[in-house]
């Protein structure tokens, strides 16, 4: 794994990245931008399954709506993510805040997964209904405790981080 973590940040796009005056600022403003949107977006639909926010509003609809934004802003951060960690991936596998982050994705993830793959299949019976089953509640309160956690630890990162 070190060697390979060595070969990163040996290569040219690394370089590019630590060099540039404007690559390493410019991925680190898209990546906040791009996460505000995927923590906004999720925001809408995880707050509809607590039952916070728009309750008149059927989940289907509000997903379909949202989700599309929300994987277009995941995928934006995570390619400006990547290209921050290339610039200095030594210094990021060692900083705890970073490992932690990269667990909560993973957690939020699995919890998505879950979601997906087995409480949406009943969602024909409360699609529209102002209170969602408990186990579509918990999906929600899992995803915004996990997403906002992801956040902090993201902006640990920076004070924590050891320069290149």
């Amino acid at each position: 794994m070190n060697d390979f973590i060595q070969w990163l940040e040996a290569s040219a796009l690394a370089e590019f990245m630590q060099q540039s005056e404007w690559a390493f600022p410019a991925a680190e403003a898209l990546h906040v931008v791009a996460l505000s949107l995927v923590l906004g977006t999720i925001a809408i639909v995880d707050l509809r399954l607590v039952g916070l926010a728009s309750r008149r509003s059927s989940f289907t609809a509000l997903a379909h709506d949202c989700l599309p934004y929300t994987w277009a802003a995941f995928a934006t951060a995570a390619v400006t993510g990547a290209l921050m960690f290339v610039a200095n991936a030594q210094s990021y596998v060692g900083n705890t805040a970073f490992r932690l982050k990269m667990l909560l994705m993973l957690l939020a993830g699995i919890n998505m997964a879950f979601f997906e793959l087995r409480t949406v299949r009943g969602v024909a019976a409360w699609d529209r209904e102002a209170v969602v089953p408990v186990a579509a509640r918990a999906a929600g309160v899992l995803s915004l405790a996990f997403w906002i956690a992801i956040v902090g630890f993201g902006r640990w990162i920076g004070f924590t981080k050891l320069p290149y």
